[in-house]
C-alpha cells in the first residue's frame, strides 16, 4: 500500500473525534436529502397514484366536443384487446343540486360534482369502490353514493337516506329525480371522490338527455410505464375522431404542476444543506491541518515533496467522503425502508408511495464523496505551504 495512503489513515485514526465530525457531516447532508426525497417525492407519487386509482386511470380518453358519441362498449372493447390494458371503463361527469330533509329542515347543495359510473367495469380502473366506508357501492339506477364532504354538508346524511337531485340536461331544462343513498365513500388524502355523488352511468345520461353518450373513458394498464405507447396507438387508429388521450400527468397537470415546483424548491433547498457539510470538512480539515504541523514539518524536513503532502491530505478528504457517503447512504436506506414498510402516511391520511430510486440514491454518495474531496483541496494546499523550518517549534 502507497506510504502516503498508510499516514493519511494513520493521521485520521489519530484524530478519531475529527474524522467522527468529519463523517456525521457529510452523512447527515445525504440523510436530508434521501427525507426530503421519500417524504415529498413520496407524497407526490401518492397523489398521481390516488388520482390515477380515482379519477383518471392511467389513459383517459375524452372528446374535444365534450361528450363522446361512439358507442363506450366499442371503445371498451377495443382497449382491451391491447396486451397492456388491464381494464376499461366509461364514466360520465355533471354537477347537480342536491337537497335533503334532515330533523324536518330543508338542507340543499349547489353545484355538486355528480360522476356516472359502470357499477361493474368501474371497479376494475378504478379504486372508489374500496373507498366506500358505509354501505356498498353503485349498484342500481335508483341509488346513489355521496362523498363524504357531501354528507357532512347535507346535514349528516346517512345510508338509506332518500336525496332528491336536480340537473339541467342538454336542452336547458331541469330534471329532478329521488335516490335512495347506498354509501358513503372516504379516500384518505382527500384525492377520491369525497365532495362528490356517483350514480349509474345509464341514470345521469337520461337525466341528461345524452342516451347513447360517454364523457370520458378511463383505462387501467397492467403496466403504466406503456401509457404512452396505448396513447398514441389509439390516437392513430381513430384519426377522423375528435378524440384526445390523455396520461395520468397530462389529465393532472393543473393539480401537479405547483406540488412539482415546491418538490424542486425543497431539493434544492437539500442540496444546499449538503454543501453546507462540505464547509464542515473544511473547518475540520484545517483543524487536522493545524494539528499535524509537526509532523507535517519533519516529513519535509526528510524529503517529502509538497505534492506528497498535498496526496495525504486529499486523501483524508476521499477517505471523510467514503466513510460519510457509505453512512449516510445506509442511514438514508434505512429511513426507506422503515417507511415503506410501516406505510407512512402524510399527516395521518395518505400513505406515501415509497419507493427506491437507486439513480437519485448513487448520484447523492457520488454528489457528496466529490464535495469532501473538493472540500479537502484548500486545506491540503495550506499544509504544502508549511516548512521545515516550523516543525522545529513543535519538537
Amino acid at each position: 500500500m502507497d506510504y502516503r495512503i498508510q499516514l493519511a489513515r494513520r493521521m485520521l485514526a489519530n484524530k478519531k473525534g475529527s474524522l467522527i465530525g468529519a463523517v456525521l457531516a457529510v452523512s447527515i447532508g445525504i440523510l436530508v436529502i434521501h427525507v426530503n426525497f421519500v417524504i415529498f417525492q413520496g407524497l407526490y407519487d401518492a397523489i398521481i397514484r390516488d388520482l390515477s386509482s380515482y379519477r383518471f386511470g392511467d389513459v383517459r380518453v375524452t372528446d374535444e366536443e365534450q361528450f363522446i358519441t361512439k358507442s363506450d362498449i366499442v371503445l371498451v372493447n377495443w382497449f382491451e384487446r391491447i396486451p397492456y390494458v388491464e381494464a376499461a371503463s366509461p364514466r360520465m361527469g355533471s354537477s347537480a343540486s342536491i337537497n335533503s330533509t334532515k330533523n324536518g329542515k330543508l338542507i340543499e347543495e349547489f353545484q355538486i360534482p355528480v360522476v356516472g359510473v359502470d357499477p361493474f367495469r368501474d371497479p376494475r380502473v378504478s379504486t372508489v369502490d374500496q373507498t366506500v366506508t358505509e354501505g356498498q357501492y353503485v349498484f342500481s339506477r335508483n341509488s346513489i353514493v355521496v362523498g363524504s364532504l357531501v354528507a357532512r354538508d347535507l346535514g349528516g346524511v346517512k345510508v338509506g337516506d332518500n336525496l332528491q337531485v336536480q340537473v339541467t340536461d342538454r336542452r336547458g331544462e331541469d330534471q329532478i329525480r329521488r335516490f335512495l343513498v347506498t354509501g358513503i365513500v372516504n379516500s384518505p388524502g382527500g384525492q377520491g371522490l369525497d365532495t362528490s355523488v356517483i350514480m349509474h352511468i345509464d341514470t345521469l345520461r337520461d337525466m341528461l338527455d345524452r342516451k347513447g353518450e360517454t364523457g370520458e373513458i378511463l383505462v387501467k394498464l397492467n403496466d403504466p410505464t406503456k401509457a404512452d405507447d396505448v396513447k398514441r396507438f389509439f390516437l392513430t387508429s381513430f384519426p377522423n375522431d375528435d378524440f384526445k388521450a390523455e396520461t395520468i400527468e397530462e389529465s393532472a397537470e393543473e393539480a401537479l404542476r405547483g406540488f412539482r415546483s415546491g418538490i424542486a424548491m425543497i431539493n434544492m433547498i437539500g442540496y444546499f444543506g449538503m454543501m453546507s457539510s462540505a464547509f464542515a470538512v473544511v473547518t475540520i480539515q484545517m483543524m487536522l491541518v493545524s494539528s499535524k504541523t509537526r509532523e507535517v514539518g519533519i516529513m519535509r524536513a526528510i524529503g517529502a515533496k509538497r505534492a506528497d503532502i498535498l496526496v495525504i491530505f486529499i486523501m483524508q478528504g476521499m477517505m471523510i467522503g467514503a466513510l460519510g457517503a457509505g453512512v449516510g447512504t445506509a442511514f438514508g436506506l434505512s429511513y426507506t425502508f422503515y417507511a415503506k414498510e410501516s406505510h407512512m402516511s402524510f399527516q395521518g391520511s395518505i400513505p406515501l408511495e415509497v419507493s427506491y430510486n437507486w439513480p437519485n440514491i448513487i448520484q447523492t454518495a457520488l454528489m457528496a464523496f466529490a464535495l469532501a474531496v473538493i472540500a479537502s483541496i484548500y486545506p491540503a494546499f495550506k499544509a504544502t505551504k508549511l516548512q521545515p523550518v516550523e516543525a522545529m517549534r513543535y519538537v
